[in-house]
């Protein structure tokens, strides 16, 4: 049998829906009769058909003694669509092969139990890790009901992410920020601070030529209200929504005024001066928000690997210098005092974008 074969070809599918199903994972699925793929499926949008239920449509009446490979263990209750177990057991699906167990520990094991019971031969573990890797953010989410937190950054070779004048266009290159613009469109929301908006204005929108993408929910820290009532991310058309996170001793009326324009605020306390993040993962994961972009600039990025919340990290790394000590490093504020204590990635991955490097790893 050619399990790890026909599983690559359903993670490939599932590859197909990243940015569109949220807040439920990406999965893909394929039917297999005869050492031939005889239907093909994708979860494409939360309310739709599930993968297996597309596949199994696919492979019309030729389902009967067939094998299905779908990424994640097969449903076994009814949501917003029935249960993908039912669907199988009807198709006449004699064997069935799975990625991963649903990470939900109220229902993990229950599809695979369900099938067993009716005399459908399961196999589970198939290429684990690849099919976890896939929705990494789902089950973060699932278990922790916060965000997975994703921290991304365009530096040079000397670790600056902008020069003495605050320059920062641009760092890197055409190909890497076009990649940037796939991950906004695969998270549900991107987070940056005011000063961000203050110095670069961005849209914060998402940008793919010949593609149709969504906008990520656009996050700015801005403890006193103090931005531009023209900047872009409060003018722009956009399908998502822009949210202010305030400290609660906010001034009512600008609360009011910012909200009348349509921005939506959320107040959390602050902790030593700072906006409380721990606090606002805990909201951001309460309004449904599974996976979570951070942009920068240097205090931020510390406020986050300070309060240990980062899960993933991807640095863009350019090979230029920008020389000198002036700069606008990487990160501002303090640091670990010695190397034992210093944040070391794990799983490093790199990739080359023309001459730029990504080079990415986890934190957690």
């Amino acid at each position: 049998m050619n399990d790890s074969k026909y599983m690559e070809t359903a993670i490939c599918l599932a590859k197909k829906a990243k940015g569109y199903t949220s807040p439920n994972p990406i999965v893909g699925a394929v039917v297999v009769k005869d050492n031939q793929i005889i239907g093909k499926g994708w979860h494409k949008k939360a309310g739709l058909a599930h993968a297996e239920v597309e596949a199994i449509n696919d492979a019309g009446e030729k389902t009967l003694g067939s094998d299905l490979y779908v990424t994640l263990e097969p449903c076994n209750h009814f949501g917003r669509t029935p249960p993908c177990t039912k669907k199988i057991i009807q198709a006449g699906i004699k064997r069935v092969v799975i990625g991963a167990k649903d990470p939900n520990p109220s229902v993990c094991g229950g599809g695979i139990k369900y099938l067993r019971e009716h005399g459908i031969n399961v196999e589970s573990g198939i290429l684990k890790k690849e099919t976890e890797t896939l929705i990494e953010d789902f089950i973060w989410y699932v278990k922790n009901k916060t965000p997975f937190v994703i921290l991304k950054s365009a530096l040079t070779l000397d670790g600056r992410i902008a020069t003495s004048t605050g320059d920062s266009k641009w760092i890197t290159n055409k190909k890497s920020r076009a990649y940037v613009h796939k991950l906004r469109h695969r998270n549900d929301a991107i987070l940056v601070g005011s000063g961000t908006i203050k110095n670069d204005n961005p849209s914060l929108t998402t940008r793919i030529n010949n593609c149709d993408t969504k906008d990520p929910q656009r996050i700015i820290l801005n403890s006193k209200l103090s931005i531009d009532k023209n900047a872009k991310v409060l003018t722009q058309k956009s399908d998502n929504a822009t949210i202010m996170v305030v400290s609660e001793n906010i001034s009512p009326r600008k609360k009011i005024y910012f909200e009348n324009t349509g921005v939506q605020i959320i107040q959390v306390p602050e902790k030593k001066g700072l906006l409380d993040i721990t606090i606002l993962m805990e909201k951001l994961g309460k309004m449904g928000i599974m996976s979570l972009l951070v942009e920068g600039g240097a205090r931020i990025i510390n406020s986050f690997l300070l309060t240990g919340i980062i899960n993933k990290v991807m640095f863009f790394i350019a090979p230029k210098l920008i020389g000198g000590n002036d700069g606008i490093p990487l990160v501002r504020g303090k640091g670990v005092k010695l190397m034992k204590d210093a944040y070391n990635l794990n799983q490093v991955k790199t990739k080359m974008f023309d001459n730029d490097v990504l080079v990415q790893g986890y934190l957690k």
